[in-house]
């Protein structure tokens, strides 16, 4: 055999390997989702974070109230994957928290448990099965041919995964806000109002609130939310439809809204937010992800940007026209719906901050 046969022979024996290997990732793939919301369930993390230090799972057991010898094939699991970290104890092993098991907790700053429970609920696992039906020339919303309906009339009418969708993007809100109030303050510069359109439960508007105690935030949602939205001082709960008119205020707020809808329906809710708000010194501030046709976008890490990617999908399987949209596409709605111009910015989050001018 000749040296460049030899070449060309060894790669694909190399890709073959490595095939399958990777193959069973894409078998077992749901395990780690199970797992994870398992740990969250019975309360892992905050058993370990009450008792202050590491725990043996004869501890943790006793505590929850679990097997031990399924407890312990839980716990491996997971220290594997650097979930919790495994500390010897004796003659076994203890385990302590980690950063990533942290956000495993319901309550914290960093919590994400929210959101898992969100994306492994019954409700929201069943679409994905017709994902394909979808991708079909002609074919049905996902989430429609799993439960007859859109997810927002779902949650008109099934409060429970009403809160849980509001429980999860408050949970992503305490992570992105700050951030965004650091790092774009610019976004807030000269504001005396703002409201926020989809607001869920007014998380997002708490934290301007308390960063900007000089803007006065609206918190604008469908009844349904709003009726279950706590009560905050100085924090103003309105309820309506976007698609019909928008409270009025300086500037306008979308937060993970956008992204819900087709290319039509986002430049009627941009429009509508555009009659309301302030002509001199008028915005919206959105914020999305933004995809880029490149691997790496600058200023954010590549798995942040592969993220975006998993989100678009995830727009395809729970929404009837909903996208990620790149720059490009972004502009388009944009410019469609009357503003004159608009800028994005990059922070360290999944989403980028869009501002868009009167």
């Amino acid at each position: 055999m000749g040296e460049i046969e030899r070449e060309s022979v060894l790669p694909r024996e190399k890709e073959e390997e490595e095939a399958s290997v990777d193959m069973w990732k894409y078998i077992f793939g749901f395990v780690e989702l199970g797992v994870v919301k398992c740990a969250i369930e019975l309360g892992i993390a905050e058993a370990i974070e009450k008792h202050g230090g590491p725990m043996s799972v004869s501890e943790i057991s006793s505590t929850l109230g679990c097997d031990p010898w399924l407890l312990r094939r839980i716990m491996r699991f997971l220290a594997h994957r650097k979930i919790f970290k495994a500390i010897p104890m004796g003659s076994s092993n203890g385990y302590s928290q980690t950063p990533l098991s942290r956000r495993l907790m319901r309550e914290g700053e960093h919590s994400m448990a929210a959101f898992i429970l969100l994306e492994s609920s019954p409700v929201m696992l069943a679409p994905w099965h017709s994902l394909s039906a979808r991708v079909l020339a002609n074919g049905h919303p996902s989430f429609q041919k799993a439960h007859g309906e859109d997810v927002w009339r779902y949650a008109a009418t099934n409060l429970d995964h009403s809160n849980l969708i509001n429980e999860a993007m408050a949970c992503d809100a305490k992570l992105v806000m700050p951030v965004i109030i650091e790092t774009c303050s610019e976004a807030f510069d000269g504001l005396k109002s703002l409201v926020d359109v989809g607001g869920g439960n007014g998380t997002s508007m708490r934290i301007v609130l308390q960063a900007c105690p000089s803007i006065r935030p609206i918190n604008f949602d469908l009844p349904h939310v709003i009726s279950q939205a706590p009560h905050s001082d100085g924090l103003q709960h309105v309820p309506g439809d976007m698609f019909q008119s928008v409270p009025k205020a300086d500037a306008a707020f979308l937060k993970w809204v956008l992204h819900d809808w087709s290319d039509e329906e986002c430049i009627q809710i941009l429009k509508n937010c555009r009659a309301v708000i302030s002509k001199e010194n008028g915005r919206v501030i959105i914020v999305e992800a933004v995809i880029e046709e490149e691997e790496v976008q600058e200023g954010k890490p590549k798995v942040l940007n592969d993220v975006g990617l998993m989100l678009d999908m995830v727009m395809m399987a729970h929404t009837n026209f909903g996208k990620e949209r790149t720059r490009k596409e972004w502009e388009y709605v944009i410019k469609m719906a009357g503003f004159s111009s608009y800028t994005v910015k990059s922070i360290h989050a999944v989403q980028s901050v869009i501002l868009a001018f009167y």
